[in-house]
């Protein structure tokens, strides 16, 4: 077989189409040795990779700065209804690759690089990832600040330059054990830090009560320092900002203790100021109720909100003088999307109740990501007291006067008053925060379909039935700029072949693939594409992993955060049956992919463990050889997924119906040309939609079979009894089959699937190892199961992050999405 064509050979022939700008190639090089030169003092002679590595992220850096301050003029000259986008994950990956791709840099870059003897992927490769989220939820945050971009809104990223990231997880005897991401120690070329906008933070303390208002005193100050970052849009010369804070402690913290051991002490304690955005909590769909998690969700909205009215107060370009003072307009020119750090922003908001609520409501909109119980947020009201003195009696005000409402609306209808309190009352207080953000915004939304219509029929439905016209849906979508341009430039080069390029921009345009399904070419180059990127994945397994896989093999992969109703270990079963059965007869050889698991999580450590020592047996096997590997791949990050992705044949998304919100992944692997074997859950139900059900492999209970099967009563041994496959599958977990020395090692994982398992793991067994028989026939008739691949990537148009946003924009932030272009820096006219 033919050797893959490697990134830069591919991106050469993409830019052959036009996808990339033409740029002065000797410009680009003198650029290059100046920053070498200047920027990093050091020569040819002397200067390692990630040397050059810097030299080139400045020298496309370049390209952004003037844009960059050309945009935020032009906002200020148009002065339009700003978007402030609040999370405190942003999973941004790499820049430099993104970047030249939005800008139309990559084949000039690649000229230039290749004319100095340098090899671009190496260079790349030098970039730490900047993993400031776990995973789904942060990685939408980052493809909606593309999109955004991209369609022209003056829009704002704001969150928490975290200086450790998501930890590097090492597998050590088949153990995860968690390695500090110390992503910032070469320096990060893209941020540029503004201590001209640090703004103070107040934490503790008590409130007194005057006849002329209530007083915050006696408080220990943080200072927020930004850091700002380019976010460029597609080829439109917008580059909006991403604006993360870091904590400082002030000068004179503590230094009233003047004798030297209390000024040394002193000088350390600055420490503790500082921790606030030291670390990202690892934690992915559980809430941790931790006091330094609320000091860093009201951090990031404090200092936020600070700087929005500071912008808002100011009309003209680099004027600092206050041009605005009316905040009845703030929801004019000011919209507040926030999700992950739901209510802290609203307190913040309503210091002055009746007009302040009005502002507050009207500019604050609340997305909830989450149906499972576990992940919503429920302060402590003693800890919440005890940091945020003033806050908790303004909830206490804001709770008085919602049940005030409530109560006229359904009088006598107590067990309704308490269902809807923001207070949780009975054994410890907590404050939820979930029905703090309902009350404070004008929109409510959920990710899917079946998400949003969840949180209407049970999570919020006493909120629903009294304010329905809050209640939308906005189905997530994914950035095509990374999740195919960059990542699969073979897959994008043989559609834009075919279609042209503008479904860049506009992913609808995928549609006109269909008519292509039976088209012999066409269908030989999807396949081609496919075959090349699992043979350059295999490569990178061999190198980094040592693991050698037979690219021949269907590439079943299944990319998702350890979590029990996420089932990885259904796939475990899965696998299982399939090595029973392979030891007898002969079929499709399978390479099992599965990933990362979050630290304090006993569960998922130990489904880990069970998922490596599988491996241990199965990889090891003479009888199986390479008709079945199981590989975990360790430190999953977004690089990986960019290389993992577009060589995926079969997508594992089979969560128990209800409870995936929506998904992420399953739509880039979508994308990418794999098959989905998945529940109807989350985005799963609207792929099935526009691709077609029959070109999923749909199995499994509905939301409705699990409602039932829950008043029923799921007694797992019921299907233990009855399905050998799945007694032989548990038994040899149980008995130490795969962990010959400590045959007990897995007795709580089969205690829980036999006796306590919520997600019910066996209820779809049967349908699912049915299911992926129907994979495996398909998968022996490659025309076939391309057709199908087809029908999937012309399917994917509604999944792009621009359509998302575009919804968002129009239908309920007030602001008009634009394709237009503003004129580049360079442009006189």
């Amino acid at each position: 077989m033919s050797k893959p064509l490697s990134d830069h050979d591919r991106r050469k022939q993409i830019s052959v189409r036009g996808l990339a700008g033409i740029e002065n190639v000797s410009d680009l090089k003198q650029n290059f040795n100046r920053h070498l030169h200047f920027t990093l003092v050091k020569d040819r002679n002397v200067a390692t990779k990630r040397d050059y590595y810097f030299a080139l992220a400045n020298t496309v850096r370049d390209h952004l700065i003037g844009r960059w301050i050309r945009t935020q003029q032009y906002y200020y000259e148009k002065d339009p209804k700003r978007v402030y986008y609040i999370s405190l994950e942003f999973y941004m990956g790499r820049t430099l690759q993104n970047t030249m791709v939005n800008l139309g840099l990559e084949n000039a870059c690649d000229e230039a690089m290749y004319q100095l003897g340098l090899e671009m992927e190496e260079l790349e490769d030098m970039e730490e990832d900047a993993g400031l989220g776990n995973g789904g939820l942060g990685r939408l945050a980052a493809c909606f600040l593309d999109s955004m971009a991209s369609l022209g809104l003056a829009a704002y990223g704001y969150g928490i330059r975290y200086e450790f990231g998501i930890f590097n997880q090492k597998i050590v005897n088949g153990w995860q054990v968690e390695e500090a991401d110390d992503w910032l120690r070469y320096g990060n070329p893209w941020e540029k830090a503004r201590p001209e906008y640090m703004r103070p933070v107040h934490f503790y303390g008590r409130t007194e009560h005057h006849p002329d208002g209530v007083k915050w005193v006696d408080t220990q100050v943080v200072l927020a320092l930004p850091y700002d970052t380019p976010i460029p849009g597609y080829r439109n010369n917008i580059v909006n900002t991403m604006r993360l804070w870091s904590a400082k402690a002030p000068c004179e913290f503590n230094l009233k203790d003047f004798n030297v051991g209390g000024y040394i002490q002193a000088v350390l304690d600055r420490n503790l100021a500082e921790n606030i955005s030291r670390v990202l909590y690892p934690n992915d769909n559980f809430f941790e109720g931790k006091e330094l998690r609320l000091k860093q969700e009201y951090f990031v909205v404090s200092a936020t909100l600070q700087d929005i009215i500071r912008r808002f107060k100011v009309s003209k370009f680099g004027s600092r003088e206050i041009a605005r003072t009316d905040f009845s307009k703030l929801p004019d020119k000011v919209k507040f999307p926030h999700d992950v750090l739901p209510g802290s922003s609203l307190n913040c908001l309503c210091q002055f109740f009746e007009q302040a609520w009005d502002i507050c409501v009207r500019t604050c909109a609340y997305t909830n990501h989450t149906v499972l119980p576990e992940a919503l947020e429920r302060w402590p009201v003693e800890l919440f007291a005890h940091l945020l003195p003033r806050h908790l009696e303004i909830v206490y005000e804001i709770n008085r006067r919602h049940l005030e409402r409530v109560a006229a609306k359904y009088p006598g209808d107590v067990d309704r008053l308490r269902r809807m309190s923001l207070i949780e009352e009975g054994g410890q207080k907590r404050i939820n925060m979930a029905h703090l953000c309902i009350v404070g915004s004008h929109a409510v939304n959920g990710v899917a379909q079946i998400h949003s219509d969840i949180l209407k029929a049970t999570v919020f439905k006493d909120f629903y039935e009294m304010e329905p016209h809050k209640f939308q849906n906005k189905t997530n979508g994914i950035t095509p700029r990374r999740w195919l341009v960059m990542c699969n430039p073979g897959l994008a080069e043989v559609i834009a072949e075919r279609i042209g390029e503008d479904f860049i921009r506009d992913l609808d345009q995928l549609r006109n693939l269909i008519k292509f399904v039976n088209d012999e070419a066409f269908i030989r180059d999807i396949a081609k594409v496919k075959q090349e990127n699992k043979m350059k994945f295999a490569v990178h397994l061999e190198e980094h992993y040592k693991v050698k896989i037979n690219p021949n093999s269907m590439f079943d992969v299944q990319v998702k955060r350890i979590h029990e109703y996420k089932r990885q270990l259904l796939n475990c079963l899965h696998i299982i049956t399939y090595y029973n059965l392979l030891r007898l007869f002969n079929v499709v050889s399978l390479t099992v992919a599965l990933l990362q698991a979050a630290p304090g999580y006993h569960t998922a450590k130990m489904i880990i463990r069970l998922i490596t020592a599988i491996g241990e047996v199965v990889n090891n096997d003479p009888v199986v050889g390479d008709r079945l590997k199981v590989i975990f791949l360790e430190n999953y990050r977004v690089t990986l997924a960019e290389k993992g992705i577009p060589a995926a044949d079969l997508s594992e998304q089979i969560s128990t119906a209800g409870t995936e919100a929506s998904g992420t992944g399953n739509m880039k692997f979508m994308l990418n040309g794999a098959l989905t074997i998945g529940t109807m859950d989350g985005a799963n139900v609207e792929m099935a939609e526009e691709a077609g059900e029959e070109n999923l492999f749909i199995f499994g209970m509905r939301v409705d079979d699990v409602e039932a099967l829950d008043k029923r009563g799921y007694h797992a041994e019921e299907y233990y009894n009855r399905l050998p496959e799945l007694k032989q599958a548990i038994d040899q977990i149980a008995g130490g089959f795969f962990s010959p020395k400590q045959p007990d090692l897995f007795k709580e994982i089969v205690n829980m699937l036999m006796h306590h398992d919520r997600f019910k793991v066996f209820a779809d067994y049967e349908d699912y190892i049915k299911c992926q028989e129907k994979v495996n026939a398909l998968y022996k008739n490659p025309k076939e199961w391309t057709k199908k691949v087809i029908y999937n990537i012309a399917g994917c148009g509604k999944f792009s992050s621009d359509r998302t946003i575009a919804q968002y924009a129009r239908e309920i932030w007030g602001v008009e999405p634009t394709l237009e272009k503003i004129p580049a820096p360079d442009d006189k006219h």
